[in-house]
């Protein structure tokens, strides 16, 4: 009885955390996000760790979780983990006012965003292994093509023409 369960959207050596209600505007929380883009999990955390940005705890946060999903839901690797995308979107938005001269009133937006996390396993030896069958599956280098000879220019026909 009950619901089936859904289909997973991630391959198998895939894992993912989803940070939602984040206070802070998405534009801002991106550029945490660049930081981690592609790197290997450790020395992601260790940016995250040492980042000025107050919103660097949040997004370590989230990238934890992450780790420990693919540790524990899906038996992954902990060492070969890379940060293979950290997208942010928008969240809901609590409109406020400050009062200003003469009864008039400011709108003040709050903006709260949401940070997707998803971790995969890259094994440094299938790394190594595929640069040099790319290397070995490449066609065969042709000899470069001779530049045609330069037409010499003809010479100025005058009056007189020799025989």
């Amino acid at each position: 009885m009950g619901k089936d369960s859904r289909a997973r959207v991630l391959a198998d050596h895939q894992a993912m955390a989803i940070g939602r209600n984040i206070r802070v505007s998405p534009r801002k929380l991106n550029l945490v996000a660049q930081q981690i883009r592609g790197k290997k999990v450790d020395r992601a955390l260790n940016e995250l760790t040492f980042s000025e940005k107050r919103i660097a705890r949040d997004v370590k946060k989230v990238l934890q979780s992450a780790i420990a999903n693919a540790e524990n839901n899906h038996d992954l690797d902990v060492d070969d983990l890379v940060v293979s995308q950290a997208s942010v979107g928008k969240n809901l938005v609590m409109k406020r006012f400050h009062a200003r001269a003469r009864g008039n009133s400011g709108g003040v937006e709050k903006f709260f965003s949401q940070i997707t996390i998803v971790v995969e396993e890259k094994r440094e030896a299938e790394k190594k292994e595929a640069k040099p069958e790319a290397k070995a599956e490449a066609a065969p280098k042709k000899a470069p093509a001779k530049k045609p000879a330069a037409k010499k220019p003809a010479a100025k026909k005058s009056g007189k023409e020799k025989a």
